[in-house]
């Protein structure tokens, strides 16, 4: 027994003394809180205090904690939050949530050794935890205003909407109260591990492996047991990966058996003696898979090739021809990791004859409706209970432990328990596009933009998943938001034996835009004309069509360009003067455009949302669209609420269960606030007309509810209607509406004219960096991001989403390069720590949508895409190096130096 003071209780634990603590504390101890991300000490999720010491406790045996004092999450506020977790609820500290006890816990041992830290010191202290969701500045304002005052505002009724709400779920969050996929267990829950390739490419022959198993004392099951269609995928008309292999792998990863037994049995197995033989293949790369002899990866595509989407308009070619001024240019973009903090993990249960899956994802629905296909059973008879996403981005839009837990439920009528490891969520999970790109810009001779061509090939791995997204997206928004009139732009979904590329904040558009931007700055170098100056001439604006032809209106890129002149004069200036004094270091400011289409492309997509009123006065708002940390609960319930006319703190949230909540569609493509936000407004208007009507009021009325009581008053007259004699309906609400939106949208002929998008949310942004010309290191200082959202619903969240984006653009820009066979953990995968973050200030710009829930726009996505290609062309204005190859890894911003020095015969830049 190792015994210890475990939140000021005495404890003993029944454990061996090398177990980790952090087993040790949520297995036996039940405190869950203590979240796991790495087993590594790599991301910090896991801090405890140990003697008032902040500590990794995936890290610490338990012999390490015999006689001392552990404090958890749990420990610190069990009652209500503190003021430091109250801090991080004012400043919208918490996104997904994953890491918030981590940091809480580290900045607790911060605030007792220093009551007031200055901002280097609360970085110096949170360094260590990482954080992918909010780009850290909320979380350090958070710790430094510790000591401010408690909850932040309510707003009045009929102002929530553009109030600083703060996050409706964030309580438990920042008590370490929300539960993940790993965090609930079913009792005598059979624990599963996957034996995956070690191959990119073989096939595969099976030996006996049942009388290993049996050997064992743990079942096993393959293809052979899979019940329904082995096949499924995202887009199903593309659908093309298989649960588990039968005798050929594609990929390094790939699963082929899945192992169940007990949990102390199957821990500790060695997979490896599986009777299961390799014969590897050559794998294919992008150069490989496109040559005429190429094998197939699969025999059913041509060439190797998924997709190809095309956009097209005017001559582009005679249009280059003739231009004053062209400029080319190539880029290539590697994978990149999603890095989200939470492993996938979940569990699976059977209630009567329905399957039970409480699993992280970003899509119920569609998890139900391809785990049904994979075990052969009706919808009805597959519920998905989402725990709390841990952090998305996209990735956990594909299945992952779904339909493996209710493989070996449904087989064994157990209940069942999945979670990857750090190095399997990496092998497994799906990776951003590796991208090789060229392009062609050309200008009249005062700058106005006369044509562009793009052509780039994408590495989708040897699985659709999101592949034919990234084909369709890309050309049609590798132009930017400029006005071109001659366009050409082809994007191909490449098959390899590398991981399965699917989607990735941004599907696509990230990648185009570096070398659509940074082209913009060499043809503004040939022109002899400002970057930005270049840019505000030549944005589209209300009225003018894109390059599928449609007609936009509520376009605020020009706005967003307008608000970072003043920064970009002073940042002119202030860079010439340090240049000036000479010195290995030099610095430099970029600037680059986004847009985006909310949704999906020119496809159907449907957000349904219920609300209705119980006969005891209390308003539930039935919510499908995940939040995974964006905010949806909160938006989506302030937009419900002014629209209904009721406080939003008065709203019930039904979260997002397949049983019980209406279809709020992927939480994909920034569509929420747009989508599922519109059919709240409309499902709030049309329950307040329901309550109007009946008392006969008009649409001035006010509405109050109290217990058993729905009160309506105009002017001096209030009418007063007693719920509890109404009828229920089948939901058991006495009032009820439910509402469909559905963006308006037109498909896409064969040049990609159409109308891909109802609504485009527009940003810019400028970048302020240090190179050091010796070392090839780039320090980003300085960020100024102006956003337009059409209107801010949440100005807090949105500041949260922005600075997230940007630490996401910035790993993507510098560091964050994912080889595969290589990269299996968080030590090697460089993602942006607190330290790596530079100053951001964000500037909201509203330019209502005409068709966006009261003229809002999508963020999300947006924010991630300008940052990289303003970074690599403040580098380029810092030291004269083009970068060509993301990241910019410090040996390739040194050899791009080298060669602009070649260039311009010059030593010094």
């Amino acid at each position: 027994m190792i015994r210890f003071v475990l939140n000021g209780k005495e404890h003993a634990a029944d454990s061996a003394p090398g177990r980790r603590l952090s087993d040790v504390l949520r297995s036996e101890c039940g405190l869950t809180g203590t979240k796991v991300g790495c087993d590594a000490g790599d991301c910090g999720a896991c801090t405890v205090l140990i003697d008032g010491l902040a500590t990794c406790a995936c890290l610490t045996p338990a012999a390490q904690i015999e006689g001392r004092r552990v404090e958890t999450i749990e420990g610190l506020h069990p009652r209500e939050p503190g003021a430091l977790q109250r801090a991080f609820l004012r400043h919208g500290a918490a996104q997904c949530g994953i890491c918030t006890p981590g940091m809480v816990m580290a900045a607790e041992a911060l605030l007792r050794r220093e009551a007031k830290p200055d901002r280097a010191a609360v970085e110096a202290a949170l360094g260590g935890v990482l954080c992918r969701c909010t780009g850290y500045t909320k979380i350090v304002d958070a710790v430094l205003d510790a000591a401010g005052c408690g909850a932040g505002p309510e707003p009045d009724v009929g102002h929530a909407v553009g109030a600083r709400v703060e996050r409706l779920d964030g309580v438990d969050k920042v008590r370490g109260a929300e539960l993940f996929g790993a965090d609930v267990v079913p009792q005598d829950a059979l624990w599963l591990r996957v034996i995956r390739s070690p191959h990119a490419s073989a096939r595969v022959e099976i030996g006996d492996l049942a009388g290993w198993a049996a050997g064992h004392g743990v079942q096993v099951f393959t293809a052979e047991d899979v019940p329904g269609r082995n096949r499924a995928g995202v887009i199903p008309a593309f659908a093309d990966q298989p649960m588990l292999a039968a005798n050929r792998v594609r990929m390094a990863g790939e699963a082929v058996a899945v192992v169940a037994g007990a949990h102390e049995v199957v821990t500790a197995l060695d997979l490896d003696s599986a009777p299961i033989t390799w014969l590897s293949e050559m794998a294919l790369d992008v150069a490989a898979a496109r040559a005429p002899e190429a094998d197939l990866v699969h025999d059913t595509r041509s060439g190797n090739l998924l997709i190809a989407g095309l956009v097209q308009q005017g001559d582009a070619a005679a249009s280059i021809g003739s231009a004053a001024h062209v400029v080319t240019g190539h880029m290539q973009t590697a994978h990149v990791e999603h890095a989200y903090i939470e492993p996938e993990a979940g569990a699976a249960w059977m209630e009567g004859d329905v399957l039970n899956i409480r699993a992280c994802t970003q899509a119920p629905v569609m998890d139900r409706d391809d785990t049904a296909i994979l075990l052969g059973l009706p919808k009805e008879r597959v519920r998905i209970r989402p725990a709390a996403t841990g952090g998305g981005f996209g990735a956990k839009l594909d299945l992952s432990v779904q339909p493996l837990l209710g493989l070996v439920t449904v087989l064994t009528g157990q209940p069942s328990v999945l979670i990857y490891s750090r190095a399997e969520s990496m092998q497994a999970s799906t990776k951003r596009h590796p991208s090789a790109m060229t392009a062609t810009l050309a200008a009249k001779a005062d700058g106005t933009i006369c044509a562009m061509q793009f052509d780039g090939d994408f590495d989708t791995g040897p699985y659709a998943s999101w592949g034919p997204t990234v084909a369709v997206r890309v050309p049609v928004h590798a132009s930017g938001p400029y006005k071109i009139a001659n366009y050409r732009a082809e994007a191909r979904a490449i098959h390899t034996n590398g991981p399965v590329a699917g989607a990735f904040r941004g599907f696509g558009v990230p990648q185009a835009a570096v070398l659509q931007e940074t082209l913009l700055d060499d043809l503004a170098a040939e022109l002899g004309m400002d970057r930005l100056t270049l840019r505000r001439r030549n944005v589209l604006s209300d009225g003018q069509r894109t390059v599928c032809g449609q007609e936009v209106y509520g376009v605020g890129i020009g706005r967003c360009l307008e608000a970072l002149q003043p920064r970009w004069d002073a940042a002119q200036i202030s860079v010439a003067e340090y240049n000036g004094r000479g010195g290995r270091k030099r610095r430099g400011i970029g600037v680059a455009s986004c847009w985006y289409g909310c949704g999906n492309t020119a496809l159907p997509n449907p957000s349904t949302i219920r609300i209705g009123i119980t006969a005891a006065g209390q308003v539930c708002l039935h919510q499908g669209a995940m939040d995974i940390g964006q905010g949806a609960n909160t938006v989506i319930t302030q937009i419900a609420a002014d629209a209904l006319g009721v406080a939003v703190h008065q709203i019930a949230l039904i979260d997002a269960d397949t049983a019980v909540t209406p279809d709020g569609g992927k939480t994909s493509a920034s569509r929420q606030t747009v989508v599922s936000g519109k059919a709240a407004l409309l499902a709030g208007q049309a329950l307040r007309q329901q309550a109007l009507g009946m008392a006969n009021m008009g649409p001035d009325a006010v509405i109050a509810l109290s217990e058993g009581l729905l009160e309506i008053s105009e002017e001096d007259v209030t009418r007063a209607i007693a719920l509890g004699d109404l009828p229920k309906d089948a939901q058991g609400y006495v009032l009820a509406a439910e509402e469909t939106y559905d963006p308006p949208t037109e498909a896409l002929d064969e040049n990609g004219q159409g109308v891909p998008y109802a609504v485009y949310g527009y940003g810019a942004q400028l970048a302020e960096v240090e190179v050091d010309l010796d070392l090839g290191t780039v320090k980003v200082q300085r960020m100024t991001a102006a956003h337009d959202l059409g209107k801010v619903i949440n100005p807090l969240l949105a500041e949260g989403q922005i600075e997230g984006g940007i630490a996401q653009g910035l790993g993507m820009a510098l560091m964050e390069e994912f080889v595969p066979g290589v990269t299996e953990n968080l030590h090697d995968y460089l993602i942006p720590t607190i330290g790596d973050m530079p100053e951001i200030h964000s500037i909201l710009i509203e330019v209502p949508d005409p068709e966006g829930p009261l003229g809002a726009k999508g963020l999300g996505e947006h924010v991630l895409i300008p940052t990289a290609p303003a970074i690599v062309n403040a580098i380029k204005d810092a030291c004269g190096a083009r970068i060509t190859q993301l990241p910019a890894r410090p040996d390739r911003v040194l050899a791009a130096i080298k060669e602009a020095q070649q260039e311009t015969g010059n030593g010094e830049h």
